[in-house]
């Protein structure tokens, strides 16, 4: 419930998309990172693909990464 999953782009050092699954879409942060977050979010297969990656793989690694946390 409180993972989160997200995933930037960078190019120079600097951010120019993120996805982040409480969101749910892309994000553009410069002009180049908002025509690709809406080509991105207008691909539903895609999307689903991205927001998918929540359960494969932050759910099944939690407990190893908080297993060695501690």
């Amino acid at each position: 419930k409180d993972i989160e999953y997200i995933r930037s782009s960078y190019y120079n050092k600097l951010e120019y998309t993120r996805f982040s699954s409480s969101v749910g879409k892309h994000v553009g942060f410069t002009e180049y990172g908002v025509k690709n977050a809406e080509y991105w979010n207008n691909n539903p297969s895609y999307l689903s693909a991205m927001k998918a990656q929540k359960e494969g793989y932050c759910l099944n690694n939690i407990q190893i990464k908080y297993d060695n946390a501690l």
